[in-house]
């Protein structure tokens, strides 16, 4: 792409940063990984706050949204074959989380049907979002589902990593605001999965009932071999599971109560409404 399309197609207040970071691409060769680079860790700290995003400076900053997008697609696939377990879970966690960025980027502002099931704003208004849109991550052509589905549950087999991928809704486990590095991996998940059972979209105590994400409901399969043995008592394998993850990743008093005889578990409603920062306050889920 020459310097002239570029400036016709994104204007000269971005023109020079999308040259910049194909510059980069071009002398370091494939072997930088987009995760390395500065890029996706500035738009991050630019955009995210408190799990939540400014789309709409996203969406400002659109070249520097493709210069990282083409960071992913220039990592070879046996450069990405060779690093180490943590640095390939990092990898594919920050490429789920950045190609659900581009995909609202692409589409905002979301403006579904009144007549929908879910919220106007939200993710699941776009056509085929986890499907039908694909990237070029590392010599694949990939999907949401692709990456979330057949790569990072069935190699990895680590149930933190729902606490990890975020689905930009209210309902998501936050998005940090910083990308998973492989040295730091370990702490990032278990600091992601303590801050989302602290908010109402991950947990609330009601008596004796542990109320938690539908998350533990539909992929609670992924968490029993690990924690529901923390919860002998409990009969359901995946409310058990429920259970220990509470017991582990739990504020002091819900976790006290998880590890206490006769605890119930029920799961919350999922709130579907986009993570933006121009949204309203959300009424807590049910």
């Amino acid at each position: 792409m020459t310097a002239a399309l570029i400036t016709g197609r994104f204007g000269v207040r971005r023109a020079a940063s999308v040259l910049a970071a194909m510059l980069v691409l071009a002398c370091s060769g494939p072997a930088l990984a987009a995760q390395e680079g500065d890029g996706y860790a500035r738009l991050l700290a630019r955009h995210v706050s408190a799990g939540r995003v400014d789309y709409a400076g996203m969406v400002r900053d659109r070249g520097e949204v493709l210069a990282i997008a083409a960071g992913f697609a220039a990592v070879e696939a046996q450069t990405e074959r060779s690093w180490p377990r943590a640095r390939r879970m990092a990898f594919w966690i920050n490429a789920y989380n950045f190609f659900t960025l581009h995909a609202i980027v692409d589409h905002f502002p979301i403006r579904g049907s009144w007549f929908s099931r879910y919220p106007q704003n939200s993710i699941r208004q776009i056509d085929g979002v986890w499907t039908r849109l694909t990237w070029r991550v590392a010599g694949r052509q990939v999907s949401l589902d692709h990456i979330e589905h057949r790569i990072l549950r069935p190699e990895f087999k680590d149930p933190r990593i729902h606490f990890a991928v975020n689905c930009a809704s209210l309902g998501c486990p936050p998005l940090r605001g910083e990308p998973y590095r492989a040295g730091t991996l370990d702490a990032q998940l278990d600091d992601n999965a303590r801050q989302f059972l602290a908010s109402p979209h991950g947990l609330r105590v009601d008596g004796r009932t542990l109320a938690v994400t539908s998350i533990l409901k539909w992929y609670g399969d992924d968490f029993v071999e690990q924690f529901a043995r923390l919860a002998p008592g409990v009969r359901d394998p995946r409310q058990a599971a429920a259970v220990g993850v509470v017991a582990t990743y739990g504020p002091p008093a819900a976790a006290d109560l998880a590890r206490s005889p006769g605890v119930r578990v029920r799961y919350l409603d999922y709130d579907w409404a986009l993570n933006d920062t121009a949204a309203s306050p959300e009424a807590p889920p049910r």
